[in-house]
């Protein structure tokens, strides 16, 4: 027996712990005890104070020492304390089971105790906790100061835990229910909680602590109709405090009002006309609704009931109105149903009972020959009569679909006829149709039919082709067969004597000549007992008629009952035939063997003697699944075969005339041989033929045990008795889904297997997956179908990419082959993983080295364009296609061509130095020509408006047109918003599933499940928002981020995301005016969450305003500039154009240029008509290629367009002669250390000459002998063409001409940099000359001004092109006055600059600046740099300041000085009717934005996002938890407990 003791401290509650009080000592099995009681006297801290009682109940924390979990009991023993003595000495044990320990506290006076017992002493379980990531909970524990927590310990980890959570509990029932002695209903405050957290407790039943005291409801009346309303209710309450403060009764959301209290009853009317609900049709007769009590003391409903409205008049007949369980009446004559019966117009009108209703009785079959006229008299009750005014009765058959009405008449109350109609219907595939029949009266007043009474129309000659078939009809159908005519037909249609036809059951009633059509067998053997059947026509009517009288081949067939078919079909069983009978007719006698009577077969039956001969396969496993095959001879005779080994059948599957076939069953005898035999019928066939039973395979290995999703990969299987196995299969199952692959038997204990796919693997993500169940079918062996002891495993599938954009990649002989991909070799355990590839070039396979991302592939000795195909496992993919050429020295024609080359050049250089001669000449004259600019300036920037903006109205008019057919290429509202929120991300995190390791994704998985949970409680995501803010470390960037991430979580609760962040700038408010800022500054930059959150608002909430208003100037305005740019010569390295609003990207100096008019053969379609592109001679060739796909894509999305870099331009000059033209090639010219790109005027292009975009073959950068340029420059050029198209490169004033390192030759196209230090005087003349080129930017905006207005006027009006002002725009601007009210601020500069801060400057300016956010669209640096001379025009309309011009002020806002002031009324116009409309409610703002979340509701993946998210707490949890435990309302909620379990599962490892 154990041995315990317990040590008193000698002065309690120092330090003493219940851990260090206590001393085990083992007894003598060596076993330690498991239970201890330890009463102290004192107040030691770690206890909690006990009440004035002895134990009634009591919670108990059952810690398992084997898990990481608490379960909490309650116990009932009031003999618990009573033992005097353990309350002087403070000790008590009991021996339990050592695997667990419950720690109790006992409430005394005076005393605290912790008790450990188990549950088998009368402990009920009611709550069990994850307290502890992994490892068993040690004994130790302590309850914290206030007594609300307990602190729990395994060998890693300290843990707090609440000693209740009656919050979870949501309703009485559940609460008391719970068996938590910690927890009581609080009534009027409708919550679960300890008695000392609800509000006058003690009040009488304020709080319920027995599940007999939860309050209970009833109401009477408990149902009233739809159109009633303002009833007198009366509801009695039990159990419900005393009600001083007054209640409401609430309908759901239908209706409120103020309820009469007179002691446990209350007095309410039911709701309005207006506010009872409309019931529909097709959702029954009644509508359930909650009938709440609300107190007024505490604005919660504390109780509740169930109430019905019924709508009678959804019955449409009068069976369905009375039996409604509600009070339904039916008005006979006025064809209704209501709740009041003083509507109906007669009393007589009026039933309640269903016995009272007007319904047709049940009838016989009423039958109906086509085309016969015939009245249909119906038996009823109750018939109507028709009153003055209402119309007759009428019958409505519904026949084949069509509805054919015939008039009724009633004879009485009880009985209605269809008057004299013939009937008809199509087909003679049926030879009877039942019919719908419905009498109705007054037009569509119909009768009751409850029993369904149909209408049979019949056929007597329909599929009675045969005197039989025509007499075995239905007697009362009255068919004959007419024998003269051959035919069945009523006996009225058959013109001859009765004599002449034949009836049932009449005088002549049997008919002659029987014939036989089939026998099925025609063999059999001799020892009979074969089933022989016989069809064919007039075999009797009755089955007497041919018992006895049928013979086979002259022996005795006696027919059997079950098989026999009145006229039509005999089955009889064959006796036994002599040795001598070989075969013989079929003979049928019908009642007497006279020759009109009987009938003979043109067909013989033959008698034969089945054999056997061999047996295959000869032996099988003993849980059988083998397919056995017996040949032999004559094995298809008979009607029945089985096939027995020993005493056991082989499940019979097919034979043939020399075959048997059969499944042999598992074993009951085990191993050994077994005799075969067969019976065909009575024969039995025998023949030293024996199957052995073997023990049933085994499978003991696999190599590999791994294979790729697809499958087909070779596993080498070992076992033993794997040769006695026929078709082996293997398998694999995951998700209920199983696939299968083919084995081959090597030998006994060997065998090859390609393994089978892994299901559902089409759309699986790429991680390692392990199949539920992974096995073998062979034969019926259960054991090996899945397997244990295997662990097989499958890896992502091998992804190949294409060998080039285009598809088709160039090589020369023997240059090898690189595939390049991923997941080539999967990483195994063992790191041996190898796949069988086969990579064939055209037919001929290529030697393979392999690695994880490369499939090296040695190309054979082919030359011209070859298909590449890889094959491995069951993928089989074609990168494209390899294009080999053959090394070869220069030709004649290439020599020619250099020839032709060099004296272009010399031309060239000669032309150069005339040029040179005549510049400088004419600089004589600059002074001269000066002058005379600056007197025509005036006149000439008119006239160059006025024809500039003629010709850019009729382009953009085009476009237009164009686009109303089209509609412009908007993006979809994922890729907006990406584009918006995450700037410059492609692939952001959000937009995948989350990727986690296989083995942590559950945990994690919930954990961000909880995470998401606490994101959607206000209190905490205030609290995380202002601590990350409040951190050094938080970078602006990092701002952003969060403020985007929430709101993508938040995307489908709009609601909840507006309310934070109406209180996120309402802080920020409060913050920028204690810190004595400037009102004007807020919201100017993004410094917070807050302020990026509300430019994501707007984003989510502007897309529809974007795409139905505004969307369309922004894209006139950006088509404008693009066309308007495009019209003059454009630098290809500076981006510096002739037209431009922007002086930093003006070409100052005069080019010389003409528009040309190439005609374009349509890349995908060459028979198409030539597209006709205007371009300039001074273009670049890349130029000319973006010009040309414009006008060929014209309205198609730019990321579906072909792209220029993958395609050569072509000019074909008649006679087969084509010249690929490019920027860089051999005739370049290159003067000193600058190379000038190739334009359209250097190749002499002419006036509508024919070119073509064909598919790029072989650039400048990867063939050195195709240009003069170096690997080096070329590669450095490449670079410089991709850097200029970037985003982030789009404002750099700098021309970005990067001087090759090797040889120093500089690129460029229309100007030179003039910053090298190189620069001549006179390249571009003195600043004085270049400044007149500013006049350019005149001509450019008076050409855009048009464009610039309409978007303008658009985005500041409150009702533009049919739009209404977006809501969340009003709702806003209300709210910054709201808080511009609360602080007193009336200064209207500064509401004005609020405003203008929150939406223009915030939003309309970043979409301004940039359309690709918008739309799917190129944008270049010019059209960048005149987009933000726009943007800036319009941040200067929103501000009220006023900006004094002169002289030096920036050329962008002298060039819209005059517009702004009108611009700006535009602005104060704008704000002032918004100001003016009628306020949103909450009501309807929460509806608009719970409609844009249902919209949106799963664009964005929210684990992903919380998933990021939680990498801010990771990184700062311990200023979150400290924040969360310093805040009243989160301390309420136990937010930091919760946060805590969320990085208790994200950090969980396996």
């Amino acid at each position: 027996m154990a041995s315990f003791s317990c040590q008193s401290p000698a002065q309690p509650g120092k330090g003493m712990s219940p851990c260090n009080s206590i001393t085990e000592q083992p007894n003598s099995s060596g076993q330690s005890a498991a239970s201890w009681l330890c009463t102290l006297a004192g107040t030691l801290h770690a206890f909690v104070p006990v009440p004035p009682l002895c134990v009634h109940t009591q919670r108990h924390i059952v810690a398992d020492h084997m898990d990481p979990i608490l379960t909490f009991q309650s116990i009932t023993k009031a003999g618990f304390c009573s033992d005097p003595q353990a309350s002087r000495a403070g000790l008590k044990w009991r021996r339990v089971d050592p695997e667990e320990v419950a720690v109790a506290m006992a409430f005394r006076q005076n005393a605290h105790s912790i008790r450990v017992d188990g549950t088998s002493h009368g402990a009920l379980q009611y709550e069990t906790v994850q307290v502890v990531e992994s490892g068993p909970i040690l004994r130790d524990m302590a309850f914290s100061a206030d007594q609300h927590f307990l602190y729990v310990m395994s060998e890693t980890q300290l843990t707090r835990v609440p000693v209740e959570a009656c919050e979870q509990y949501s309703s009485c029932n559940e609460c008391l229910g719970s068996g938590d002695p910690h927890c009581g209903w609080c009534v009027l405050h409708s919550m679960c909680t300890r008695k000392e957290r609800c509000e006058r407790s003690s009040e009488p039943r304020r709080f319920a602590s027995n599940i007999k005291q939860c309050v209970r409801l009833s109401v009477h009346p408990n149902n009233i109709s739809v159109s009633q309303y303002s009833v007198t209710l009366v509801l009695e309450a039990h159990n419900v405090p005393e009600l001083s403060a007054g209640v409401n009764c609430t309908f759901e959301d239908l209706a409120e009002m103020d309820g009469l209290v007179e002691g446990n009853r209350i007095t309410c009317s039911s709701p309005a006309e207006k506010e009872v609900p409309r019931i529909v049709v097709d959702k029954g007769d009644h509508q359930i609704v909650q009938l709440y009590l609300k107190s007024k003391e505490t604005g919660l409903a504390f109780a509740n009931t169930s109430f019905v409205f019924y709508n009678c008049s959804v019955h449409k007949s009068c069976l369905s109105c009375v039996g409604s369980p509600y009070q339904c009446h039916w008005c006979k004559y006025r064809h209704t149903c209501t709740h009041d019966p003083r509507s109906c117009s007669f009393q007589e009108g009026r039933v309640k009972q269903s016995e009272e209703c007007p319904q047709l009785l049940p009838a016989d079959r009423i039958l109906v020959p086509v085309n016969v006229v015939k009245p249909i008299t119906l038996r009823a009750k109750n018939l109507p009569q028709p009153q003055s005014g209402q119309r007759g009765y009428e019958c409505v058959l519904t026949i084949q679909g069509v509805e054919q009405r015939v008039p009724a008449l009633r004879f009485n109350s009880s009985s209605v006829q269809c008057q004299n109609t013939s009937y008809s219907y199509e087909g003679m595939e049926m030879s009877s149709l039942p019919v719908d029949l419905t009498v109705i009266w007054n037009g569509d007043f119909s009768i009751d039919n409850p029993t369904q009474n149909k209408v049979h129309l019949y056929k007597c000659d329909a599929r009675r082709e045969s005197c039989g078939l025509c007499l075995k009809a239905d007697p009362l159908f009255g068919c004959v067969w007419c024998k003269v005519e051959k035919r069945c037909t009523l006996k009225q249609h058959c013109a001859h004597p009765q004599s002449m036809w034949l009836e049932h059951n009449g005088i002549n009633s049997k008919c002659t000549h029987p014939k036989i059509s089939t026998i099925t067998p025609m063999r059999g053997p001799r020892e009979g007992g074969t089933l022989v059947t016989i069809r064919g026509e007039n075999l009797g009517l009755e089955f007497h008629e041919i018992q006895g009288n049928v013979k086979v081949a002259e022996v005795e067939c006696t027919p059997v009952p079950e098989g026999y078919i009145p006229a039509e079909q005999i089955v009889c069983e064959m006796g036994k035939a002599e040795k001598s009978q070989y075969a013989g007719n079929v003979q049928v006698c019908v009642g007497e063997c006279q020759p009109e009577f009987m009938a003979k077969s043109s067909k013989y039956y033959y008698f034969l003697v089945p054999k056997l001969i061999t047996l295959k396969p000869e032996r099988g496993p003993v849980s059988g699944g083998t397919i056995v095959n017996i040949t032999g001879s004559n094995l298809d005779a008979g009607s029945n075969v089985s096939i027995m080994f020993k005493d056991q059948k082989c499940i019979y599957h097919r034979r043939g005339g020399q075959w048997i076939t059969c499944r042999s069953q598992a074993s009951t005898q085990g191993y050994g041989n077994v005799t075969v035999s067969v019976y065909v019928d009575k024969a039995h066939i025998q023949k030293d033929l024996q199957f052995e039973y073997m023990e049933d395979p085994t499978i003991t290995k696999l190599e590999p045990e791994w294979s790729i999703f697809s499958g087909n990969t070779p596993v080498t299987v070992t076992g033993t008795n794997l040769n006695i196995i026929q078709n082996p299969q293997i398998r694999a199952k995951y998700n209920n889904q199983e696939t299968t692959n083919t084995c081959q038997v090597l030998s006994a204990t060997s065998m090859l297997c390609q393994a089978p796919a892994l299901p559902g693997s089409l759309n699986r993500e790429e991680v390692v997956e392990k199949p539920d169940e992974f096995g073998f079918i062979l034969d019926n062996v259960q054991a090996v179908l899945a397997l244990k002891n295997i662990n097989f495993l499958y890896y992502p599938n091998p992804g190949f990419e294409p060998l080039s954009l285009s598809g088709v990649q160039e090589l020369k002989p023997g240059s090898p082959i690189i595939l390049k991909g991923r997941n080539f070799l999967p990483p195994t355990p063992g790191g041996n993983g190898k796949l069988n590839y086969t990579v064939l070039i055209g037919e001929k396979p290529c030697t393979l080295t392999v690695s994880d991302t490369q499939l090296l592939c040695e190309s054979p000795t082919l030359t011209g364009r070859h298909k590449v195909l890889a094959r491995v496992g069951g993928i089989e993919f074609s990168p494209g296609v390899v294009h080999i050429t053959s090394d070869s020295p220069l030709s004649s024609t290439a020599i020619i061509s250099i020839a032709g080359a060099g004296g272009l050049l010399i031309l060239f250089i000669v032309i150069v130095l005339i040029a040179y001669k005549r510049k400088s000449h004419e600089s004589d004259l600059t002074l001269k020509r000066l002058q005379m600019q600056m007197d025509n300036l005036e006149s000439r920037v008119a006239l160059e408006c006025k024809e500039a903006f003629a010709e850019l109205q009729t382009d953009i008019n085009e476009l237009t047109s164009d686009l109303d057919g089209v509609g412009i290429p908007f993006l979809d509202y994922r890729t907006y918003t990406m584009r918006v929120l995450f700037p410059g991300i492609e692939e952001h995190p959000v937009l995948r599933d989350l990727e986690v390791p296989g083995y942590r994704q559950e945990q994690v998985e919930k954990g961000l499940k909880l995470f998401g949970q606490l994101i959607n409680n206000k209190v905490f995501l205030l609290s995380f928002i202002r601590t990350l803010e409040s951190q050094r470390g938080f970078s602006m960037r990092d701002r952003g981020n969060v403020a985007s991430l929430i709101m993508t979580v938040l995307q489908s609760k709009l609601e909840y995301a507006t309310d934070v962040l109406k209180h996120l700038l309402s802080d920020l408010i409060d913050k920028n005016l204690e810190s004595k800022n400037h009102p004007k500054l807020l919201l100017r930059r993004t410094e917070s969450v807050a302020e990026k959150m509300l430019t994501n608002w707007f984003t989510f909430l502007l897309y529809k305003f974007l795409k139905e208003c505004a969307g369309e100037p922004l894209f006139s305005l950006f088509c404008a500039i693009k066309q308007q740019m495009e019209k003059g010569p454009i630098d290809s390295i500076t981006g510096e154009a002739r037209y431009s609003l922007s002086e930093d990207k003006l070409i100052r100096q005069q080019i010389d240029y003409k528009t040309l008019v190439l005609n374009c053969i349509h890349p995908d379609n060459e028979k198409s008509p030539e597209i006709q592109v205007k371009a300039l001679n001074c273009d670049t060739i890349s130029q000319v290629k973006e010009k040309i796909l414009d006008a060929i894509y014209k309205n198609v999305p730019y990321s579906h367009r072909q792209k220029a870099s993958d395609m050569d331009l072509e000019w074909r000059q008649g006679r087969g002669v084509r010249i690929i033209l490019q920027d860089e090639d051999m005739t370049t010219k290159i003067e000193g250390d600058w190379k000038r790109l190739n334009m359209v005027s250097h190749y002499q292009v002419p006036d509508n000459a024919i070119v073509a975009l064909v598919p790029k073959q072989v650039t400048a950068y990867n063939s050195v002998n195709n240009s003069t340029v170096s690997r080096a420059s070329a590669s450095k050029y490449e670079n410089m063409i991709k850097y200029t198209g970037s985003p982030d490169s789009l404002r750099s004033r700098t021309p970005m001409i990067t001087p090759d390192l090797e040889s120093g030759v500089k690129v460029w196209h229309l100007v030179k940099n003039h910053e090298h230090g190189d620069q001549k005087e006179g390249d571009r003349g003195s600043k004085m000359v270049s400044e007149i080129y500013l006049t350019r930017l005149l001509a450019t905006k008076g050409t855009l001004q048009k464009f610039v207005d309409d978007l303008f006027e658009t985005i500041f009006s409150t009702a533009h092109r049919g739009s209404a002002l977006p809501l969340a725009i009003k709702y806003m601007f209300d709210f910054l006055d709201e808080q511009a009210d609360k602080h007193s601020i009336h200064d209207p500069h500064v509401r004005h600059t609020w405003k203008s801060n929150c939406l223009p400057l915030r939003f309309w300016v970043n979409v301004i600046k940039n359309p690709q956010f918008v739309f799917d669209i190129h944008k270049s640096s010019i059209t960048d740099a005149c987009l933000s001379v726009v943007a800036q025009t319009f941040m200067d309309s929103c501000s009220t300041s006023e900006h004094r011009l002169g002289k030096d002020s920036p050329s962008n806002k002298l060039l819209y000085a005059k517009d702004i002031p009108s611009y700006k009324s535009w602005v104060e116009r704008y704000y002032s009717d918004i100001n003016k409309m009628p306020a949103i409610s909450d009501q309807d703002m929460n509806a608009y934005l719970a409609e844009q979340s249902r919209m949106h509701m799963n664009e964005f993946n929210t684990m992903s996002s919380l998933s990021e998210i939680y990498s801010y707490v990771g990184k700062y949890a311990e200023e979150i938890v400290c924040a969360l435990e310093q805040d009243d309302a989160a301390r309420k909620q136990r937010l930091a407990f919760k946060l805590e379990q969320v990085v208790a599962f994200m950090s969980l490892e396996s």
